[in-house]
């Protein structure tokens, strides 16, 4: 039971690092042209398209990790 336990937080792991990478990437486009960042004058901008779709799918892969992570520590514990 440990095995597949183990596989799915590796595949997990993958995908929330590819997810934040690519969020951070779509912020820096957004940046140069003067739609955001941290230079100042920047606005809030709502998320559309396939910004929500990381946004959610990041949200949704840390709470398997974090529940995952759980379970395998219940499991090598007992």
């Amino acid at each position: 039971m440990e095995t597949p336990l183990l596989i799915l937080l590796a595949i997990v792991s993958v995908l929330l690092v590819t997810t934040i990478l690519l969020q951070q990437m779509s912020s820096g486009m957004g940046g140069a042209w003067g739609m955001g960042g941290s230079g100042g004058g920047g606005s809030y901008q709502a998320r559309r398209g396939a910004e929500k779709f990381l946004y959610y799918s990041t949200i949704g892969l840390i709470v398997v990790f974090i529940l995952s992570s759980i379970a395998y520590l219940l499991l090598i514990n007992a």
